[in-house]
């Protein structure tokens, strides 16, 4: 079984920056990947980044491009995401996720779910 913990949100103005971090503990799979999903109240669940844990190649939505990166410690199982210029349209809560890399990717689901960090962006 896999426990995903979530930290880091928090409260930041426009253009200012957050490191979101997520720690994974038991069993992990080098062929799985790990991502980022994130909800707005009455929105849409969106795919946000995914990191592969081998290859670490990496995948962003059009949304955060240029201003998001996601990486990986493999040493100490936990992947982070720095955000960057952020907008008040990334309030949301952020979710870490792990599961395969085309099932976060381009299916939009995942095995596994934290608990969710509240990222908040005023204007």
């Amino acid at each position: 079984q896999v426990q995903l913990v979530e930290s880091g949100g928090g409260l930041v103005q426009a253009g200012g920056s957050l490191r979101l971090s997520c720690a994974a503990s038991g069993r992990t799979f080098s062929s799985y990947a790990m991502g980022w999903f994130r909800q707005a109240p009455g929105k849409e669940r969106e795919f946000v980044a995914a990191i592969s844990w081998s290859g670490g190649s990496t995948y962003y939505a059009d949304s955060v491009k240029g201003r998001f990166t996601i990486s990986r410690d493999s040493a100490k199982n936990t992947v982070y995401l720095q955000m960057n210029s952020l907008k008040p349209e990334d309030t949301a809560v952020y979710y870490c996720a792990l599961d395969r890399l085309r099932k976060l990717v381009d299916q939009g689901l995942s095995s596994y779910w934290g608990q969710g960090t509240q990222v908040t962006v005023s204007s």
